[in-house]
């Protein structure tokens, strides 16, 4: 026999047990109090611009071995810094120290890192308003600011 409200009234009791129950799901709790929000340097937005301080190397985790490029942005709406992932081969030849960037989000599960970078939950899509898969791909040259 279980603990629950039965019959043609219950709605009412059925509502409140429920709504007290929901606050010990730990995801729940994450999006009621906009946790997320206020932990996420980028402050919710899916891009934010940035200037980049210097270039950095991470070593791979386990059972790769690389030396992944990474950049040091400094986010220029919060002065947050955030380390974030150059994709693409030769992409740090094009990314020099004081360039503006656009990072976004790299898809990882639940807004973690994503693959076998360490603590990178970000990567570099533009240098200096210009596309880094287009430079990359030759279709147009670095712009000098």
């Amino acid at each position: 026999m279980s603990n629950k409200s039965t019959g043609l009234n219950a709605g009412k009791a059925l509502k409140k047990r429920r709504d007290k129950y929901r606050w010990s799901s730990a995801a729940f709790v994450t999006r009621m109090k906009d946790l997320k929000k206020k932990s996420d340097p980028l402050g919710g937005a899916s891009m934010a611009k940035g200037i980049v301080l210097e270039k950095v190397q991470l070593e791979a985790k386990q059972p790769n071995s690389a030396m992944r490029k990474c950049v040091r942005v400094q986010l220029t709406r919060n002065a947050k810094q955030v380390t974030a992932f150059a994709p693409g081969d030769g992409a740090t030849k094009l990314i020099d120290e004081h360039d503006e960037v656009i990072i976004e989000c790299i898809g990882g599960n639940k807004g973690r890192s994503k693959g076998d970078i360490p603590g990178v939950r970000w990567q570099v899509i533009k240098v200096n308003d210009q596309s880094l898969k287009a430079l990359l791909g030759g279709k147009i040259e670095k712009a000098r600011k």
